[in-house]
Parts: structure tokens; C-alpha cells; sequence
């Protein structure tokens, strides 16, 4: 691949943008993604996913020079179309995402970086949508996103300002789960995915599914799939594994079905 590049150790797998100097996304690394996710979602070997970024950010913008490319509003729009089709499916995904953010998210950086399910951030970390100062605005799904995580007024505020917030804000806001040093981004990061691929597949899968559900705002049909999810769960081997194992007082050994 010549965009990114991906390694796999102990059921994680490392995602690492690298389209230097600032791991700016263009639709040949986008495709790049969606080919390796595809390979993903049938390794039963991989629990979890960190996607990071190689050198100085983790994605700085989208690839402005690729859309001088682009002939006209059609072409655009398509352009848009896959970038949301693609990290929908990222948000969708059965194993958790989690972006290690350093540097900068801007523009299509945080746009990614808010489909994972998780995003670990640095302090000094600049996170924005810049698009209107180009006259632009966001065209991966990142004007609604953005409100779900900060609110309606604060993506406003930093859609039509063009100004990042830093990353001991977003983390105040709600849009990083956590904010950490420099030097403890990818000991935190990794720190979750390995929590998360202790757990069953069965389960993790499961409960991705019902909290999508409470990201659409879908209350009472999430509530009355987690009833389905609950007994489906409880059934599994992994279940009745995870009972037994409380019970005799010893760790569980999951199977993944």
C-alpha cells in the first residue's frame, strides 16, 4: 500500500497513516482503509484496531491538491459519498477503533478520527473542521458528527470560525475520550485495545451494536434489542464461560463464539 501501511500483534491491529508531510487523506488512502478493513472484518485473529499517524500529525486536512483534480460539483460530491460510506462503516465496525491523535486532526484527520469508536488525544493536539476557509465545507459526514460529541452551538462556533480547539478541550467537551502526554499516547491508546480484545468477540460485537443505536438516538429500539442481545448473550459459549468463571473465582477463557 502506498498511503498507509497496518501490522497486527497480540489481536491488535496498527493502522498507520503515511502520506508525509502531514498524512493528509485523499481517496487513494481512503480506499486504502476500506481494502484493509476489509480484510479486518473476516480475521478472527484481530480483537482491536488502532489507526495512529507516522511523523508530526495524525492527519492535518484533506489532500487540497486532489481537488484540483476534481471537474465539478458531481465529481465532489462523489468524492464526499465514499469518504462517508467508508468511515460509516468504520463507525459501524464489530471490533472497536480507536485513533491515537497527536499533532493535528483537521478537516478530514478529525473527520476520521470521529467515526472510530474511541479517540485518545495529546494535549496540545489541534482538532478543527478549517473547510469554510476555503470556501468549502466538510464532506465526510463532519458537520454532524461534530454536534453529537461538542453540541450544536460549539460545532457552529468552530465550523464557522475555522479555529481548532486544543486537545485538553476536546477531552472537556466530550470529543477525546481521554487527553495524556505526548510520551504516554500510544501506552494509553494500546492500553484499551488490549482491555477490549480480552473481552468475547460475541460480546464486544453486541454492545457496539446497542450503543450505535443510542448514537442515533434510537432509545426504545435499542432498548428492546438489548433484551434480544442479553438472552443471545447469555447464551453463548462465552457467556455461560464468563458465569462459570466468576463463579469458581478464576479468569474466563473466551472462545469468541
Amino acid at each position: 500500500m502506498e498511503y498507509l501501511s497496518y501490522s497486527k500483534e497480540n489481536h491488535i491491529c496498527t493502522i498507520l497513516l503515511q502520506h508525509a508531510p502531514a498524512n493528509a487523506l485523499c481517496s487513494p488512502m481512503i480506499k486504502e482503509l476500506n481494502s484493509v478493513f476489509d480484510e479486518l472484518e473476516a480475521d478472527t485473529d484481530v480483537k482491536a484496531i488502532v489507526i495512529r499517524g507516522e511523523g508530526r500529525f495524525f492527519s492535518a486536512g484533506a489532500d487540497i491538491k486532489e481537488f484540483t483534480t476534481v471537474e465539478d460539483a458531481d465529481g465532489f460530491s462523489e468524492l464526499g459519498a465514499f469518504g462517508q460510506q467508508v468511515f460509516d462503516r468504520i463507525e459501524q465496525f464489530s471490533k472497536p477503533v480507536i485513533a491515537a491523535v497527536h499533532g493535528a486532526a483537521l478537516g478530514g484527520g478529525l473527520e476520521l478520527a470521529m467515526s472510530c469508536h474511541m479517540r485518545i488525544v495529546t494535549e496540545n493536539t489541534k482538532l478543527g473542521l478549517p473547510e469554510l476557509q476555503l470556501g468549502l465545507v466538510p464532506g465526510f459526514a463532519g458537520s454532524q458528527r461534530l454536534p453529537h460529541y461538542v453540541g450544536a452551538a460549539k460545532a457552529t462556533e468552530m465550523l464557522l470560525t475555522s479555529e481548532p480547539i486544543s486537545g485538553i478541550e476536546a477531552h472537556r467537551l466530550g470529543l477525546a475520550n481521554h487527553v495524556v502526554s505526548d510520551d504516554d499516547l500510544l501506552d494509553k491508546a494500546y492500553g484499551i485495545a488490549e482491555k477490549a480484545a480480552g473481552k468475547s468477540a460475541v460480546s464486544v460485537d453486541l454492545a457496539l451494536k446497542l450503543v450505535d443505536y443510542a448514537r442515533k438516538g434510537e432509545y426504545e429500539a435499542g432498548a428492546k434489542k438489548e433484551t434480544e442481545f442479553f438472552g443471545k448473550a447469555f447464551a453463548s459459549h462465552d457467556g455461560q464461560e464468563g458465569i462459570q468463571a466468576f463463579i469458581e473465582k478464576r479468569k474466563p477463557e473466551f472462545k469468541d463464539r
